[in-house]
């Protein structure tokens, strides 16, 4: 069971900072900043370079804490989140990513999720920091404090129409 936390933190997480990587750096085939303001004012978003920032900083630093297992509840609920944000714009085009589907952000939300319940296990920084056994209730922490903020964000930082080019 601990080999099978390790490898699902691990991923999911080091996916999850990849991706944010991408959204603000040239690195793993980003965009740089100005590419990742783009693709926000392109999706309906507003706040220019601060959402692109806050959106990767998200992504780099819960995908972070995830794949070491700290601070799990806290990390899942701000991968929750942040996913929760890129499932509602990428929505309408149903769930296959070769459609620009939200597969890829459900996945990631599932997969904090399933670690907010289950705990990092004993490889981990959360371990090592005496903060196990596990509670079953941080799940719930982490998507109802995950998917409002995401929602919130999605309310407070969208347009009704998308801007245009």
């Amino acid at each position: 069971m601990e080999l099978g936390l390790l490898i699902l933190r691990a991923v999911t997480g080091l996916l999850l900072a990849a991706h944010g990587v991408q959204k603000v750096s040239f690195h793993l085939g980003g965009k740089g900043l100005a590419g990742g303001t783009e693709e926000f004012r392109h999706d309906g978003f507003r706040g220019g370079v601060l959402t692109a920032v806050a959106a990767g900083a998200t992504q780099i630093g819960s995908g972070a804490l995830l794949a070491a297992g700290a601070l799990t509840p806290l990390a899942a609920a701000g991968a929750i989140g942040v996913m929760t944000v890129a499932l509602t714009v990428k929505w309408s085009h149903g769930p296959w990513v070769q459609n620009d589907g939200y597969e890829y952000p459900l996945f990631l939300i599932v997969a904090a999720a399933a670690l907010s319940s289950t705990g990092p296990g004993a490889w981990s920084v959360d371990a090592v920091l005496g903060l196990l056994p596990w509670s079953g209730w941080w799940l719930a922490f982490a998507v109802v404090l995950g998917v409002g903020g995401g929602l919130a964000t999605r309310t407070a930082l969208h347009r009704s129409e998308p801007a245009r080019s």
